[in-house]
């Protein structure tokens, strides 16, 4: 099977093309671009680098969230336009999962930087999931991990390592960069989506949107009370 694998989730571009489980290329941009601009033209060097023709590719394999929210829907969007154009199957990661590195032991937590000492964070043994992706603050997150005896943060760690420190100085850490090749071995055997419905999985709502419904709501309890 060949697969193209994708991820602008946040601040790093991964591209990979993977045929029967081997790489066949790949390109890993960790300077901050604009996605929009460079997804493509990344995309279209790499086929064809190894000769690969669109219609060739048999599936779509994209990091679905959380992250970035305009990353998001680039990356989302791109997938979505070539998998129904070409006629291929589409599969959405979490964009955490192609973060964690297979070798490492114990609980692997990944964490990708939300802003405001929050994170995006997921839980995994032995490369699976033990439990749901989700948006926490970091002092949160590091309660929920504080009983585990061997616990390894990875990701967008920078922010965070003398937090990790002082909390749990037996922890481990290392930045990692995501990674379009693993996407694309773990998605080569997750059951397809259905293309005109699939949309990121964001987490929680964009700041504007937050901040909007935060006025509306006051708006609306100011109204009620004065109809009362």
């Amino acid at each position: 099977m060949k697969i193209l694998a994708l991820d602008t989730s946040n601040q790093t571009l991964a591209v990979a093309l993977v045929e029967n489980g081997r790489l066949q290329a790949d390109m890993t941009l960790a300077v901050k671009k604009n996605h929009s601009m460079s997804l493509m033209p990344t995309i279209d060097f790499l086929m064809q680098s190894v000769g690969w023709k669109p219609t060739d590719l048999e599936r779509i394999v994209v990091a679905q969230g959380p992250g970035s929210y305009t990353g998001l829907r680039i990356g989302v969007a791109t997938a979505k336009t070539l998998a129904y154009t070409l006629g291929v199957d589409l599969v959405g990661l979490s964009s955490l999962q192609a973060l964690v590195p297979k070798e490492l032991d114990g609980l692997v937590v990944p964490v990708i930087d939300a802003r405001r000492n929050h994170v995006y964070a997921g839980f995994y043994e032995n490369g699976q999931a033990v439990k749901t992706d989700t948006y926490l603050s970091f002092e949160d997150l590091l309660e929920e991990v504080k009983d585990y005896e061997h616990v390894t943060f990875v990701g967008e760690v920078g922010a965070f390592v003398e937090q990790i420190g002082a909390a749990s100085p037996k922890a481990q850490y290392q930045t990692t960069l995501p990674s379009a090749y693993q996407l694309a071995l773990d998605g080569e055997h997750v059951p397809v989506s259905e293309v005109m419905s699939f949309e990121p999985r964001y987490l929680k709502r964009v700041e504007a949107e937050a901040n909007w419904l935060k006025e509306h709501e006051e708006q609306n309890r100011e109204s009620y009370i004065q109809r009362v």
